[in-house]
């Protein structure tokens, strides 16, 4: 018959009969220790606990078990864990880009300006470009006016991380949200 070991993820721990060590100290499931005890008593006590024997330092000397409900440690430290990584991916917040034109119409302009706006609410960084076609590259300062005048609009909002800054055909502005 073989043997599954269930334990071989670093996140799983031994559990019950997984654990094969002559002698343990217990920790019994209010926190408070029980001593010393030889492997085969450790696992009655937690039989008439109704709750699992549990490895928690198996480099100790002896090695340390604890008598608590294993699926509800589990369920307990993977919710902790999820919001860690929410915590996480909310300080990190994302770049979007709008692209605009030297000769945006008023509608097209008002709705990105909607857009951006519930972005930096949020807390995400905004990038706006202005691309330059063909004979517009004449004109770039009604690039930057369309650039100062969304960033005027949005100062309730943003910051201005970056001016508005020509390169090649395409300029650039960036937008960070206001601190709290």
């Amino acid at each position: 018959m073989e043997v599954l070991n269930i334990a071989n993820n670093k996140n799983n721990m031994l559990i019950n009969d997984q654990i094969k060590v002559p002698e343990v100290l217990v920790i019994g499931p209010k926190g408070e220790q029980v001593g010393i005890r030889p492997i085969a008593d450790a696992l009655t006590l937690a039989t008439y606990a109704a709750l699992d024997l549990v490895l928690i330092s198996p480099n100790a000397n002896p090695p340390v078990c604890k008598i608590m409900d294993y699926n509800k440690f589990r369920y307990e430290k993977q919710k902790k864990e999820k919001e860690a990584l929410k915590k996480q991916k909310a300080s990190r917040s994302e770049l979007k880009e709008y692209r605009l034109s030297p000769v945006i119409d008023v509608g097209d302009f008002e709705t990105k300006l909607r857009n951006a706006t519930k972005y930096l609410e949020k807390g995400d960084r905004v990038k706006l470009t202005v691309r330059f076609k063909g004979r517009q590259m004449a004109h770039t300062e009604l690039g930057k006016e369309v650039l100062e005048r969304f960033a005027s609009r949005v100062t309730d909002y943003a910051d201005i991380e970056q001016k508005p800054k020509l390169d090649g055909r395409t300029m650039t502005m960036l937008l960070v949200p206001k601190k709290k």
